[in-house]
């Protein structure tokens, strides 16, 4: 599904990747770990498309497309979803009136009409019960006053609703209580499938708790520099990453 070769990105001239490879498979939940600084929400930004970053060598292909020659809501329309680590609030748009105008750019973006209101209705009705979403939250705009649990709720709602095949989850356990965690990730539980892929970035194994992950990369320096299990993951919790870093020596 997603293919990375030798991807090398900067920033203000400032290299961030450093020849990262990755390949990731439908049905798959890869988790990508690192120390600060180590590129892993670069990453997750160049593969949404954001411009500021410049990709100076490697390529990205989602299915066999050419990611680096999309604009962002190209990307967005091929199935490549984002969920940011700090959600901007929209005074004045509500939580269904923004998903809705997501999910018709969507269909525009595919040559199809706008979803009939009645079928969108019946989707949210479905998404915000799988998720147990209370439908009063829905009509609050987006974001606005919103606690860290509500907000990254509400990105899982919208991933709910737009069905992405990739799914980036940057951080998304950053500022969570344990009760908002279990909230999340058992949204990503029921919204995996065979046909889709998750990319969890995080720094902690705690997360990976209530997400078990098929793969954990360690990202360093810009690139991946490890690859393992589950078990990976429990591994740095216990011991930090200077172990991986003496292992580079």
């Amino acid at each position: 599904m997603l293919k990375i070769q030798n991807l090398h990105a900067e920033i203000e001239e400032k290299a961030i990747l450093k020849g990262l490879n990755l390949s990731v498979n439908a049905g798959e939940v890869h988790a990508i770990m690192g120390p600060n600084g180590a590129g892993k929400s670069t990453l997750a930004n160049i593969i949404a498309g954001k411009e500021e970053y410049e990709v100076t060598q490697g390529s990205i292909e989602l299915n066999n497309e050419d990611l680096n020659e999309l604009a962002p809501e190209e990307r967005a329309h091929a199935g490549v979803f984002l969920s940011f680590q700090y959600p901007v609030e929209i005074p004045g748009v509500s939580v269904t009136n923004f998903i809705k105008t997501a999910i018709n750019e969507t269909r525009k973006a595919k040559g199809l009409e706008d979803m009939p209101a009645k079928d969108m209705l019946k989707k949210i009705r479905e998404k915000s019960e799988l998720l147990e979403i209370d439908r009063k939250f829905l009509s609050r705009s987006l974001n606005e006053g919103f606690s860290g649990g509500e907000k990254k709720r509400n990105e899982i709602f919208q991933m709910a609703m737009l069905e992405p095949k990739l799914a980036i989850l940057d951080e998304t356990d950053s500022g969570l209580d344990i009760d908002a965690l279990k909230v999340v990730a058992n949204g990503v539980n029921k919204l995996k499938s065979k046909d889709n892929a998750v990319i969890l970035i995080t720094h902690y194994q705690r997360l990976l708790d209530y997400i078990v992950p098929d793969y954990v990369h360690v990202l360093h320096d810009g690139k991946i520099v490890k690859t393992g299990d589950a078990s990976l993951a429990k591994e740095l919790e216990a011991k930090g990453y200077d172990w991986i870093k003496k292992e580079l020596v």
